[in-house]
């Protein structure tokens, strides 16, 4: 019998069957955890279950490949959100894309933290100012936990460690500005922010969602793939005319 109980985000809702659903939510220590859920659409719990809340997730299940049984109790609720466009599309995405791209039971000591402060950063500006630029780090953290880092301490030609203002499509590594010249409709920009930290405007981060955009596409596979894809479509439609 394997039991989890702990504090976790709620990531995906999928019906299963009339009442049921299988819930996925990210743990602090366990990673990304599915439990089926029943009753998961009455009157009680459908405001627990919506992407981006805190609940205390409790998870049972006898082990091996069986799906545990899930009960949750919300502790922070972000519905107030879903009435902010932008910050709903935010959330959406960001839930999502934590489901899609992580394998499950598996243990991402950063990713929790990462994506309980963006959802937090979000809840607090809603207009995306503040939350922007931790989005492209959080997409890149996501990235480099699938096994798909970028390369952005030296550029990938010439060695050199400054003046790195681009990423080559096919390596993921960084291209200096000297040996970008005559090729660079052929790589994507870098925001300095990216490899400076620190704040961004929203035309940086706009650049900087272009680039892990550029690699997450190729990490969502399956048949859900255009949908899942769709809602970063819709998001970054919002962002950029926010701009």
């Amino acid at each position: 019998m394997t039991h989890i109980h702990t504090a976790a985000l709620v990531l995906t809702v999928r019906q299963h069957g009339e009442n049921g659903a299988i819930v996925r939510v990210l743990t602090p220590d366990d990673g990304v955890c599915a439990g089926y859920l029943a009753g998961a659409h009455s009157r009680q719990l459908r405001p627990i279950l919506i992407p981006g809340n805190l609940v205390v997730a409790d998870i049972r299940s006898r082990g091996g490949d069986q799906l545990g049984a899930l009960r949750v109790e919300l502790l922070t609720s972000r519905a107030a959100l879903l009435s902010e466009p932008l910050a709903a599309a935010a959330i959406e995405w960001v839930t999502l894309a934590t489901a899609a791209l992580l394998a499950d039971n598996q243990r991402y000591d950063d990713v929790y933290p990462a994506l309980s402060g963006l959802i937090a950063a979000i809840a607090l500006a809603p207009a995306a100012r503040g939350w922007a630029a931790a989005l492209v780090r959080y997409e890149l953290l996501l990235l480099s936990r699938t096994g798909f880092g970028l390369q952005l301490d030296a550029c990938v030609v010439t060695g050199a460690t400054s003046a790195l203002t681009y990423v080559s499509p096919r390596s993921a590594a960084a291209v200096s500005a000297g040996a970008a010249v005559g090729h660079e409709r052929h790589l994507i920009p870098l925001p300095a922010f990216v490899r400076a930290g620190g704040a961004a405007s929203l035309d940086d981060a706009l650049a900087g969602l272009a680039l892990s955009g550029h690699f997450l596409r190729g990490q969502i596979s399956g048949p859900r793939r255009d949908a899942i894809i769709g809602v970063r479509d819709r998001l970054l439609d919002r962002l950029q005319r926010a701009v």
